[in-house]
């Protein structure tokens, strides 16, 4: 169990197995503490409607969004089988908070709408806490819904200058069912946007912890609605992605995709999209959109922990003296860092810089549907 003190963000993490008993230790870990708005991150292992019914029945009062995770972020760093709250003092925050459900009816010009009125109804509800303040925007959806960047796209579209950043929940490594928490309920195929206000600095970033490969990879034949690749090159795609990787007799597993993640240049930069699995027809199922005509290469890994430790040093000198770090870290960044012998390392360096949130099935920054990212809200005090 981790809490902050009393003038900083509440923080609670609980390992107790049973959802009434690590309900209860949230609960009376933020005791005494007036809270305008939660989130909470929780193992895919939890009964879901066991732990609804304790959020409901000892969490209420406030606005509390959250998903199941593929890992979470703890005052251990990486962390497993645990229940992670973050709650924001009502003296300094305000969360203003929609969700969108049946997202394969989700409609572009009725979302945007919606948004428009949240932010107008967050700017509204923050109006006391005085006239300088930072807006940011949380997003979390469900990690199997295939509609990211759509609804990426849409929200930051109607958000304007507030920049959104968030996640896309998880099931271990499952890939079955990820539940989106909003209202006391779990929810499939849905997504939630919270509008943070408040007085002290905050920031939102992204970061990856890789560069493109020089090699080309051209997708020639896809099926875009699965985000399956069957062809790369005009190949079968495993075969020329293992061939590209310089790794042809290995075995296709999470461990090769996050150590060999494909990027496309875009916006400027590269950015990964990951492989979700290897398929028995040679096809790779993406974590992303994909399309015919996509060009790809092969990241090559940098230094991860000296490029945290800059990207750390630099939100600090952004907001300050650093509160917490909400982080949505994918989870292939927890695999390769297993896959390298750097979790302990990364894990301590996460717990010193106040890291908690969790590991997701993708990242959402501004309007896109990012992978292999650490992505987050930095809080200063």
């Amino acid at each position: 169990m981790a809490s902050a003190v009393a003038d900083r963000l509440v923080v609670v993490a609980s390992h107790r197995a049973d959802p009434l008993e690590a309900v209860a230790e949230v609960a009376a870990g933020i005791a005494g503490c007036a809270v305008a708005g939660g989130l909470l991150f929780c193992s895919h292992r939890f009964e879901r409607e066991a732990l609804a019914l304790a959020l409901r029945e000892q969490l209420g009062g406030f606005p509390l969004i959250g998903c199941t995770s593929a890992g979470e972020l703890t005052e251990r760093g990486y962390d497993e089988d645990s229940l992670v709250f973050i709650g924001f003092p009502a003296d300094a925050f305000r969360m203003t908070v929609h969700c969108f459900d049946e997202l394969d009816h989700f409609d572009p010009e009725e979302g945007r709408r919606a948004i428009r009125q949240l932010a107008s109804s967050a700017a509204h509800s923050a109006r006391e806490l005085g006239d300088r303040l930072s807006h940011a925007a949380l997003f979390l959806v469900d990690g199997l819904s295939h509609r990211e960047e759509l609804l990426t796209m849409t929200v930051q579209e109607a958000l304007g200058d507030t920049v959104m950043v968030g996640g896309s929940s998880g099931d271990g490594m499952n890939f079955r069912e990820t539940g989106v928490l909003v209202d006391g309920h779990f929810h499939r195929d849905a997504a939630v946007v919270a509008i943070l206000s408040s007085a002290r600095p905050m920031h939102v970033f992204s970061a990856n912890h890789y560069r493109a490969g020089s090699e080309k990879m051209v997708v020639t034949a896809s099926d875009p609605e699965n985000r399956v690749v069957h062809e790369i090159n005009a190949l079968p795609a495993v075969d020329e992605y293992r061939r590209i990787a310089g790794r042809p007799g290995d075995t296709l597993d999470a461990a090769f995709f996050a150590a060999h993640p494909p990027m496309v240049r875009a916006g400027g930069g590269d950015h990964v999209r990951s492989i979700q699995q290897a398929n028995p027809d040679g096809s790779l199922t993406f974590y992303c959109a994909i399309d015919n005509g996509i060009v790809l290469t092969v990241g090559e890994p940098v230094d991860r922990l000296e490029g945290m430790r800059r990207l750390f040093d630099e939100i600090d000198q952004v907001v300050g003296r650093i509160d917490h770090i909400i982080g949505f870290d994918c989870v292939l960044n927890r695999i390769d860092a297993e896959n390298r012998q750097l979790t302990g390392e990364v894990s301590r360096l996460y717990a010193a810089r106040r890291v908690f949130g969790f590991n997701t099935y993708g990242e959402q920054y501004r309007a896109a549907h990012l992978n292999q990212t650490l992505s987050g809200l930095a809080i200063g005090r």
